[in-house]
């Protein structure tokens, strides 16, 4: 299986597989020029990969997101819901920082739609 690694930037967050762990991490800050065109790597992987994975976990901290990021997210989790359906164990935890209520609340409404076990937890500790 191929790792995956998207570096960060100071509008972009970074995205990384561990395939030993089978732990898909997306950390940061979400609000690049064009959410589209940066997530595309991470959507064409997950077409790719997650077919083949026993199973995968998904970790994201990210305390700030735009609107196009959030439907990148949303995208994101449908294939998620998909995988879920047809049988594949999938999880997701969301971290966030007890400072910032609104990474919580975004959590709160993306896991709404969610069937599969999606977590939350104050980011370190």
């Amino acid at each position: 299986m191929n790792a995956l690694e998207i570096k960060p930037t100071k509008s972009s967050p970074a995205i990384w597989f561990d395939p030993d762990r089978g732990v898909l991490g997306i950390y940061g800050e979400s609000y690049p020029e064009n959410s589209f065109e940066f997530y595309a790597p991470l959507f064409a992987w997950v077409r790719e990969a997650l077919p083949s994975l026993p199973a995968l976990r998904v970790e994201v901290s990210v305390s700030y997101m735009n609107s196009s990021s959030a439907k990148c997210m949303l995208d994101l989790l449908d294939a998620l819901e998909a995988a879920h359906a047809e049988g594949k164990r999938v999880e997701l935890d969301w971290f966030y920082d007890r400072e910032n209520p609104r990474s919580l609340d975004l959590a709160e409404e993306f896991r709404e739609d969610c069937h599969f076990p999606f977590r939350t937890a104050v980011s370190g500790g």
